[in-house]
């Protein structure tokens, strides 16, 4: 396939070539490493990413939002604090991406195939280590995400604009910067799957719930590309300023 074609069987795969919203949710938990120490599980960890696919000359615009939520490893309820600290939630409004064709990495399983794609991240971080030493412990932000979605092999060879999917993410990154784990080595390892919903009233009831009671923008896509992208950390510096 050339790269054009393997682009738009991963675009009726993560979304749908008819601009239709489309809702992923994954579930999984969130792991601490540190040199010396042994690994342990410190959240869980769900959330849902709503999106729309504008197709464009030379390639798509996938306008995204998401919410996540970090949770209590055994009762799986939505945490408010971790270590006496207020834990910080994920809301990534805009989580746009721009596509353009490349050689996309699928492996045919069968009867489906599988995308994957392995993203390294390096840039200079929002937190800058001498204006949130509690924080951060590199001047430099540096994660590892890891996905993989998986569909039926017909993606290949039919017409519909969107086709059924499941998925798994892998992220390896710093400690959060609500955790205030300042420079300690070490950091977290994200491990979650999850699968393309029918609609958005196929999200668990808890987590509509808490979106609605929160950001009820949420449930929908954007309708315009804006920038620039919000993550966690950029996030994080919103809502604690530097003095």
């Amino acid at each position: 396939m050339t790269p054009t074609e393997l682009l738009r069987a991963l675009a009726r795969t993560r979304a749908s070539l008819d601009g239709e919203e489309v809702t992923f949710w994954w579930t999984g938990d969130v792991h601490a490493w540190a040199p010396g120490e042994p690994y342990r599980r410190l959240f869980g960890f769900e959330g849902v990413n709503v999106a729309r696919l504008v197709e464009e000359e030379g390639g798509y615009r996938l306008l995204t939002r998401e919410a996540a939520f970090y949770l209590d490893p055994q009762s799986r309820e939505i945490l408010d604090t971790w270590q006496g600290k207020p834990v910080v939630h994920v809301w990534n409004d805009p989580a746009h991406q721009k596509w353009r064709p490349f050689p996309v990495p699928m492996t045919e399983l069968g009867d489906q195939v599988c995308f994957s794609l392995e993203i390294p991240l390096a840039y200079p971080s929002p937190l800058p280590v001498v204006q949130y030493p509690a924080q951060s412990a590199d001047d430099t932000y540096r994660a590892l995400e890891l996905f993989q979605f998986f569909a039926p092999a017909s993606v290949l060879t039919t017409d519909a604009p969107g086709v059924p999917a499941t998925m798994s993410w892998t992220r390896m990154s710093p400690w959060l910067p609500w955790m205030e784990q300042g420079q300690r080595p070490g950091g977290l390892t994200f491990h979650c799957r999850g699968r393309k919903l029918p609609s958005y009233a196929e999200v668990p009831e808890r987590t509509r719930a808490h979106i609605a009671a929160h950001h009820p923008e949420y449930a929908h896509a954007p309708k315009e590309w804006t920038e620039p992208n919000e993550t966690s950390w950029t996030y994080f510096r919103r809502l604690n300023p530097p003095a």
